[in-house]
């Protein structure tokens, strides 16, 4: 997954303007304690740090 897909798709879900506030400030145990930008920055594929948010953020199953 790209990430400007990954970025679309977190705008989708939480809103353009929370999507990167979510991003820079929840952080979650699934990604090694890190937030989506910490584990973006680590290294994590895109498609891996989306399917943690959609586990931990409940996505519904279509926007997966």
């Amino acid at each position: 997954m790209r990430l400007t897909v990954f970025w679309q798709r977190m705008a989708e879900h939480f809103g353009a303007g929370y999507a990167d506030s979510f991003a820079r400030d929840h952080i979650m145990s699934e990604l090694g304690g890190r937030t989506v930008h910490q584990a973006l920055e680590a290294g994590w594929d895109a498609k891996d740090v989306w399917r943690v948010v959609c586990a931990v953020m409940d996505v519904p199953g279509d926007k997966r």
